[in-house]
Order: structure tokens, then sequence, then C-alpha cells
């Protein structure tokens, strides 16, 4: 028992020591990836606030004339191992026409997140956007079969309220505005509004719960 209990405290040891190893590397390598974006980004003309974190180079598109704008204290997992409920991708900010805006408040988190914008996209304070979800306020390609090639060129805002947390590989589609405080469950697709303070999931998303 007692040889057990020692193997237990040397193999507790051992593991505290790699975590704290991992932790040092992990700081190291968010350092450099916010450095780095900062040139990125003040070379895409981006508007951004003060203490912004990266893990990993993040990919930005900003149409000419468009507006991507980010608060303060947001940050932004890119690289694989930052998010260890599993990155599929770097995180991915686009517009797509001139008169686009991306607004992004305070004290956000994205993990791999996909934002793609022809119109208006607009996220509050406080939210959380889970791994490889994608927010999208148009349709990429023409529903028209005859013109499906094309890019679509209509549009309808999206409007995410503070404190929203929008689960792992959820989907948010055009036209959409999701209430304060509401969670979306993992793998939903909100193709229509959801109020505040409830939890909705699916494909539709619909509202399962009720928040107090």
């Amino acid at each position: 028992m007692q040889a057990a209990t020692k193997g237990m405290k040397y193999s507790d040891l051992s593991g505290r020591i790699i975590f704290k190893i991992q932790h040092l590397k992990l700081a190291l390598f968010s350092f450099l990836s916010t450095l780095l974006n900062r040139i990125i980004w003040s070379l895409q003309r981006l508007k951004s606030g003060t203490g912004i974190k990266h893990f990993g180079l993040a990919k930005i598109s900003r149409f000419p004339g468009s507006v991507i704008s980010v608060g303060n204290d947001c940050v932004f997992r890119s690289d694989k191992t930052s998010n260890l409920i599993g990155v599929n991708r770097r995180c991915i900010i686009s517009t797509h026409d001139t008169n686009a805006v991306i607004t992004i408040g305070n004290s956000c988190g994205f993990s791999g997140v996909s934002i793609g914008c022809l119109q208006a996209i607009h996220i509050g304070n406080n939210v959380l956007v889970g791994a490889n979800a994608i927010i999208t306020d148009f349709d990429w390609h023409n529903v028209n079969p005859l013109k499906r090639r094309d890019k679509c060129e209509t549009a309808k805002p999206v409007i995410i309220g503070d404190n929203v947390f929008i689960g792992v590989n959820a989907i948010v589609l055009k036209g959409v505005s999701i209430g304060r405080n509401s969670v979306i469950g993992a793998n939903s697709v909100v193709t229509a509004n959801i109020p505040p303070n409830c939890i909705a999931a699916g494909n539709p998303a619909k509202i399962v719960k009720k928040l107090e």
C-alpha cells in the first residue's frame, strides 16, 4: 500500500512538471503568435482593441473598404493544440463586399471559428464561440441552380447578443439574432431567431430549455 502511494506521488509530481512545461510552451507560443498577428492585422487595417491574445496565425481577408472591428481582451485559438476539444482549422475572418461590417465586442473567445460577412455581423461582449463553428450572413453560392457557381449577392445581418455561448461545430446562418445569455448546442444549425436566456439545439435549432 505504501509503495503504491509513493508511486502515485511520484507520478503526480512528474505529471505536474509536464503540465508546467506544456503551459510555458503555450504561453511562449501565444506571445509570438500575438506579436505576429498584431503586425498582420495592422497591415490589413483592422480596428482592434487592447489585450487581444492569439494562439496560432488567424486568417484575415478584408475586402477593400469594408470594416472588421475587434474589441478588447479577445482570444483567438487558431492552432490545433490550443483547445483540447480539437481545432480543425485556423480562425478565419472575411468580408466579401465594400460595405460589409464585422464588429466583435470585448472579452470574446473563438477557437477555429469561421466568420464570413457580406453585409453585417455583430457579436456582443463576453461571447464564446466553440471549436470549428461557422457564422455567416449569406449563402456564399447562389441558390438559383442556373447561377449556382456565382457568388450569392443577398445577405441578412446576424446579431449575437452579450454573453452567448455557441457550441462546437455549430453553424449560425443569415438573418439570425441570438439573444443575450443564450446557449447554442454543439452541432446545431441556427436558421431562425433565438430569444434571450435559453438553450437551443438541433438542426434546425429549437429551444429545449429556458434559463433562469
